[in-house]
């Protein structure tokens, strides 16, 4: 080995910022041709290595920005009538998405059944007014945008990962495997993530021990040593949703290095509500996912959100790129 090359080395071994770990760069096989065709096809894949948070950004990590900064998150801002022409009036208050569990079982095709908008709802008070984060804050940070994400990690000095960088991190080494541990759900009876338990979304039987949020590295960490990349809440990133992927990637006789989707327009989905709103690729499920209803605490597990929407199960981590 040259000295310069040692150099690099490391260079490249330092981390560059607290709890962060180095996803290795290379090559990984991407999505899956088992479960929702959003995932499909397979194809392979190069990324550049990175640094990744080796949890979710906390409660107590984002009250640090805000305090710092003095940020005013999505849900907390006065909504314009104009961006929302179809919206009850009454509804339009700062708020944000709401997960109830209802009573019995539901029509899983209405989706309002359980998701509600309450005015009051934000970061700080994650089940509406009156709720808090006392006792939160090594809980993942929810109700946070798009925006608000991005707003956090240009702060932090770091990015949001792409699509390609976060599916490459939790896979943990783990090529082709179905879950970030492997490819058995509770290997020896062993819950190794949040999710839910039960019929969705009225019985949670709660195995995990976890009703909503759990504490960041509460599960076993994956090959990388990355916590959560599965359930607890779904994670934002940087690449705009196209339901075929492959597809708007150039030159796909060879292997696409560090493929990104930045058109906004591209995600756009006309006819459907919120048509006019671009929508980012969220990751890995959360503690709401069910294999009767949503089996997407997956590495290869993908979903479209709307950049200005938040929720009580949505929350995000970070990455620096070397």
């Amino acid at each position: 080995m040259t000295k310069t090359s040692a150099a690099a080395q490391r260079a490249s071994s330092q981390r560059p910022a607290k709890n962060m770990v180095r996803v290795p760069g290379g090559s990984f096989l991407m999505g899956s041709a088992d479960f929702y065709p959003e995932e499909r096809p397979v194809r392979r894949v190069e990324v550049d290595g990175f640094w990744m948070d080796e949890h979710l950004v906390t409660v107590a990590e984002f009250r640090a920005f805000v305090k710092a900064t003095g940020y005013v998150t999505v849900a907390e801002r006065p909504l314009d009538p104009a961006q929302y022409p179809d919206a009850d009036p009454d509804l339009l208050h700062p708020g944000s998405l709401v997960f109830h569990q209802t009573p019995g079982p539901v029509d899983l095709r209405d989706v309002t059944q359980w998701w509600r908008y309450l005015p009051g709802a934000q970061w700080r008070h994650p089940q509406g007014p009156g709720s808090g984060v006392k006792h939160l804050s090594e809980h993942p940070v929810t109700h946070v945008a798009a925006e608000d994400a991005d707003a956090y990690a240009a702060w932090a000095g770091k990015e949001l990962p792409s699509e390609a960088e976060w599916e490459c991190a939790a896979r943990g080494g783990l090529d082709g495997a179905t879950f970030t541990w492997g490819d058995e759900f509770a290997p020896g009876g062993t819950m190794m993530a949040n999710t839910w338990d039960g019929e969705f979304p009225w019985q949670n039987l709660m195995t995990d021990g976890w009703e909503r949020t759990s504490p960041v590295k509460s599960f076993p960490a994956n090959g990388y040593g990355l916590f959560d990349m599965a359930g607890n809440v779904w994670e934002w990133t940087s690449d705009y949703f196209v339901t075929r992927p492959a597809g708007n990637i150039q030159h796909a006789c060879c292997t696409p290095r560090n493929p990104r989707m930045t058109s906004a327009d591209a995600s756009l989905a006309p006819g459907l509500p919120g048509a006019h709103i671009p929508r980012r690729v969220t990751k890995g499920g959360s503690h709401l996912c069910a294999p009767n209803y949503c089996l997407r605490y997956r590495p290869a597990a993908r979903q479209g959100q709307a950049i200005d929407t938040s929720t009580s199960h949505l929350g995000f981590r970070c990455i620096i790129r070397a």
